[in-house]
């Protein structure tokens, strides 16, 4: 207990005491998922306690928090530490982003600019990474919530630089002709909402065709740019994707980055899954073009196991960025002097944010610890990993597999021969949903070309092939009950 009527005031012993506590739960936290269900829900009657109990009135003792956090909430996580988790595009953490987590918070600066240590460790931040994507080394960076925030940041500027007018001063209303941006139907929706916020419009998005392996077609691309602009269109910015979270297809980012190049159209990259694999041995001639974009998306938070939230944008002209953000008021003006209170020109005049918080630690200390090295050997063992759970359903009677597959993400489903479309759709969706509910492994899924797909992306470094092989089986057990099958269920 805390001494005395102080409960600001904290003795070293104390902080000692409670933070080893925490360090248990942390410990026995990470080291026990495997022996526990990859997911359970929160029983009905605690999640009506969390939902129905007022405010605390008084304070309580940090063991009796502690205690309730673990009877809780600890029991019932979203799953994505255990390594039989394969839904969606979430990572376990690493280790010492947990620890720099906690570090950052104690220290809880503001990272709006300012002539302090957490400034000079995301430039480093941001420098690290434009070197790994062969981007401008002047160009510019900052760590973000993750994708959408990157999305809405770089085509904020993007909507700046290719409008055609002083939007800033101006305003939409007063456009002369119509913007429009251009994606394909397996670009991330987060680029939606962000154009949607811009004050653009969902109207004056052009969907491009893709071809049979989901990647943008250049041609329909450049005849979609030439179109708009003989109706009198301003065309903008085009989102071409480093690895789709569909299926982790990876559009050809050399010939789009030539049209938008020979368009005079921005061109921002969505590699917020799939750019860490410009590491690999796979896929790094693939990747390589990521460089020619005039911004880029990379979450640290998925790929890189980072603990959320670690996303990344570069951009290409630091100028116009400036300038499509900086709003300094008196109070915060400064001459830029490293050698002052002030320090380099502040994040908070590249985006949107004023408050941010000390995100780049996780990175920095994470990245300090695996080493690129560390990383180039995870990405290529999941690939690899991916790469086997496809060749294993492929030789399976029971199982087709969405093709090409492509980085770690796998799309397939059982399979019933003679069952039609919209009947096997369905034996899938509620197969996956007797899956995700019974603790052996965890899918999501995904809808292509009208087919329900079952959706595994292998993001933990601990996952193995005894995991996917254990995923695979719970997988035909789930159809077999649905289907009666008893042979089936003894397999």
């Amino acid at each position: 207990m805390i001494e005395g009527r102080d409960r600001w005031a904290w003795s070293p012993d104390e902080i000692r005491r409670v933070g080893y506590r925490v360090i248990d739960l942390i410990a026995d936290h990470l080291t026990t998922l495997r022996a526990r269900p990859v997911f359970q829900p929160v029983p009905q009657d605690l999640a009506g306690r969390f939902l129905e109990a007022p405010a605390p009135r008084t304070g309580i003792d940090p063991d009796e928090i502690l205690d309730l956090f673990r009877l809780t909430v600890e029991p019932y996580p979203f799953g994505n530490g255990h390594p039989r988790f394969f839904g969606w595009v979430n990572s376990p953490p690493t280790i010492m982003g947990i620890f720099a987590d906690a570090l950052a918070a104690a220290m809880n600066p503001s990272c709006a600019g300012g002539n302090h240590a957490a400034i000079y460790v995301e430039k480093q931040i941001v420098n690290w990474f434009t070197e790994l994507l062969s981007y401008p080394r002047d160009a510019c960076g900052l760590l973000l919530s993750g994708g959408s925030m990157a999305a809405l940041t770089a085509l904020a500027v993007a909507r700046h630089v290719k409008c055609g007018f002083d939007v800033r001063a101006r305003g939409l209303q007063q456009a002369t002709s119509r913007l429009v941006f251009y994606k394909t139907a397996e670009g991330h929706g987060c680029h939606q909402k962000a154009i949607e916020l811009l004050g653009i419009g969902s109207d004056h998005i052009r969907i491009i065709d893709h071809d049979a392996a989901f990647r943008m077609r250049p041609a329909s691309l450049a005849a979609a740019i030439a179109s708009d602009r003989a109706k009198g269109c301003t065309p903008v910015a085009v989102v071409a994707s480093a690895g789709t979270v569909n299926t982790g297809a990876i559009d050809p980012l050399s010939d789009i980055a030539e049209v938008c190049r020979e368009e005079d159209v921005w061109l921002h990259v969505d590699g917020a899954y799939g750019a860490p694999a410009v590491l690999s041995a796979k896929y790094a001639a693939e990747l390589e073009a990521v460089c020619l974009a005039d911004s880029v998306a990379l979450d640290p938070h998925k790929w890189m196991c980072v603990p959320v939230e670690a996303g990344l944008v570069l951009i290409r002209h630091a100028d116009a960025q400036r300038s499509a953000f900086s709003l300094v008021p008196p109070y915060l003006r400064t001459d830029g002097s490293q050698a002052g209170v002030g320090g380099p020109p502040w994040f908070s005049e590249y985006g949107f944010q004023q408050t941010r918080g000390f995100r780049a630690l996780k990175v920095w200390m994470s990245l300090q610890y695996h080493g690129v090295a560390g990383y180039r050997d995870l990405v290529n063992r999941e690939i690899e990993l991916a790469e086997h759970l496809a060749d294993m359903l492929r030789s399976s009677d029971d199982f087709d597999v969405c093709e090409p597959q492509s980085l770690g993400i796998v799309c397939f489903r059982l399979n019933r021969r003679g069952v039609g479309a919209r009947d096997l759709n369905v034996f899938n969706q509620t197969a996956l949903a007797r899956l995700q509910l019974g603790g052996i492994a965890f899918l999501s899924s995904t809808v292509l070309n009208g087919v329900f797909w079952l959706r595994a992306c292998i993001l933990n470094p601990r996952t193995t092939s005894a995991d996917l092989a254990a995923m695979v089986e719970a997988v035909r057990r789930a159809g077999a009950e649905l289907s009666g099958d008893p042979a089936a269920l003894t397999t």
